[in-house]
């Protein structure tokens, strides 16, 4: 069993903790943790068996601690990823893994000359459906494909407030894409491989702080194209299609996937498949555990985790500029 140490103790660094914490199954038990507002989290850190310890100083030099979870804001993943490493400790980081390209390379760098694990928590590489669009894409199930479209969006910016630090221009500078959207641009990237470049368009509309709606033009190393959209002030949304010679595959929410094929000789028929509800956040913290434990390695390569920050960079520098940005 993994002991690991809880680093912010948020709305979702409780979602991480209740994942796991009474699971025996889960590989992994949260034993300490800290928070920039410790007399917030005294009493629900008690409930989970949690030592509440005086920063993240204290969680590094903590015997008991083999691994960290970081629940921090972006802007911090850089300099805590490598202070962890330095120390021998395993790391799982919430996403974005950085703000920029370089500083996710550091990070890489670090964990590999430690030796140790270091994984990024983009969760919805765990579901069943994405699964499936691998297995139908590695089939040639959609033949050639030739557009990719990505939307993720939801209401929480509603409730960002002066002085919390995602209403902060530097730790959310595309609206939406450091809570939701660099989600979708990892499940772009998972399922169609590497970005070539971007143009996007990213306004403030309606928030008072910062972008609510982010919207990205963009092009694969294969030669397909990809629309992509986050709205920060607008319905609960997940989907990605993709547009193949042979037909369309679409992920509706996280449980359901359309598939339409081209008519013609051998096409087969539409069909709607439906999928279980999976706990992904059990699911990644499990996996961290496992290939902590010297079992499988991290489903999500890091080199992919570091693309992902290279496509979030260029697609900054695009909407600052008005103009295509390579990635790099």
């Amino acid at each position: 069993m993994l002991k690991a140490g809880i680093v912010g103790m948020g709305r979702w660094g409780r979602v991480l903790v209740e994942s796991v914490q009474r699971r025996n199954d889960a590989g992994l038990r949260f034993v300490a943790g800290c928070t920039g507002t410790p007399d917030k989290a005294r009493d629900w850190a008690g409930e989970q068996g949690i030592r509440l310890l005086e920063g993240y100083d204290a969680v590094l030099a903590d015997p008991e601690v083999e691994a960290v979870v970081l629940a921090t804001p972006h802007s911090q993943h850089a300099a805590q990823v490598i202070a962890a490493a330095k120390l021998g400790k395993h790391v799982f980081v919430e996403k974005p893994f950085a703000m920029a390209k370089a500083d996710a390379e550091a990070m890489v760098a670090a964990a590999r000359a430690a030796g140790t694990v270091l994984a990024l928590g983009h969760n919805r590489r765990f579901l069943p459906a994405t699964a499936e669009m691998k297995r139908l894409l590695a089939e040639g199930a959609l033949g050639t494909v030739l557009h990719a479209e990505g939307h993720i969006s939801g209401p929480a910016a509603a409730g960002w407030k002066d002085g919390m630090w995602r209403a902060d221009r530097s730790e959310s500078p595309l609206g939406g894409m450091g809570a939701m959207g660099i989600h979708m641009i990892d499940m772009l990237i998972h399922l169609m491989g590497p970005f070539a470049e971007v143009a996007v368009q990213s306004h403030r509309r309606v928030l008072p702080h910062v972008d609510d709606t982010t919207a990205m033009l963009g092009r694969f190393a294969s030669g397909a194209t990809c629309g992509f959209a986050t709205l920060s002030l607008a319905p609960q949304t997940w989907r990605v299609a993709l547009y193949g010679t042979k037909g369309s595959l679409e992920m509706r929410g996280q449980q359901q996937l359309v598939f339409v094929p081209v008519p013609g000789e051998g096409a087969g028929e539409a069909w709607t498949r439906d999928y279980p509800k999976l706990d992904i956040e059990a699911a990644e913290l499990s996996a961290f555990a496992a290939a902590a434990a010297g079992g499988p390695a991290y489903p999500l390569p890091l080199a992919e985790a570091v693309h992902g920050i290279a496509v979030f960079e260029a697609m900054i520098g695009a909407a600052a500029s008005g103009s295509s940005y390579a990635v790099a």
